[in-house]
């Protein structure tokens, strides 16, 4: 049995040991490969009219689909005239949909990963609110058979919640600017 343990020990504590770099780098990569698409796409839809006649200026217009998407009820409830819906409306969907862009960019290259990550966290959670909310979305129940839109953003959530505790891990602007020096020892009193 020590063989055992100790061919064990040989061959997983430079995994263990790696891990601490690695495992946040594969987070930002499988959220580039699975999300950075979906919410740059997302945040595309709200400001780009998609009629061939795009310009510059349009990254700083929203289409009223966006007041759709992000305010199903009150969108209706103004009669589909972004007009009525006021200042505060507008407010939370331009920061909304810049938050689109922002934070999945940062997240990917690493540059304040735990922030962003952190932030993604709040819009997962309020986009799942929304979905659910307003759009009728059915949340579903964790631990059943089933998967459903709360197993979908559990996971999302999970591989975030990564990268608020890792840091960005290696490859990372943060690590170039000391924000995520790596692992240090912990001392317990």
């Amino acid at each position: 049995m020590d063989r055992l343990t100790s061919l064990h020990a040989t061959i997983f504590a430079p995994v263990e040991r790696m891990g601490d770099h690695l495992i946040p780098l594969l987070a930002r990569l499988v959220f580039a490969a699975t999300l950075l698409r979906y919410y740059w796409n997302s945040a595309g839809t709200k400001v780009w009219d998609r009629k061939g006649e795009e310009g510059i200026f349009d990254f700083f217009t929203l289409e009223s689909g966006t007041y759709a998407q992000m305010f199903p009820k009150a969108f209706e409830a103004a009669g589909y005239n972004t007009a009525k819906l006021g200042f505060v409306y507008d407010l939370v969907a331009y920061a909304g949909t810049y938050t689109e862009w922002l934070l999945p960019l940062l997240i990917v290259i690493g540059l304040f990963t735990r922030l962003a990550a952190l932030g993604m966290i709040g819009f997962v959670v309020v986009q799942t609110f929304v979905d659910v909310t307003g759009h009728g979305g059915k949340p579903g129940i964790l631990f059943d058979t089933r998967y459903e839109l709360i197993d979908e953003r559990t996971l999302w959530i999970f591989g975030l919640a990564i990268l608020v505790i890792k840091g960005a891990g290696a490859l990372s602007i943060d690590r170039l600017l000391g924000l995520n020096a790596g692992p240090r020892a912990v001392t317990v009193v």
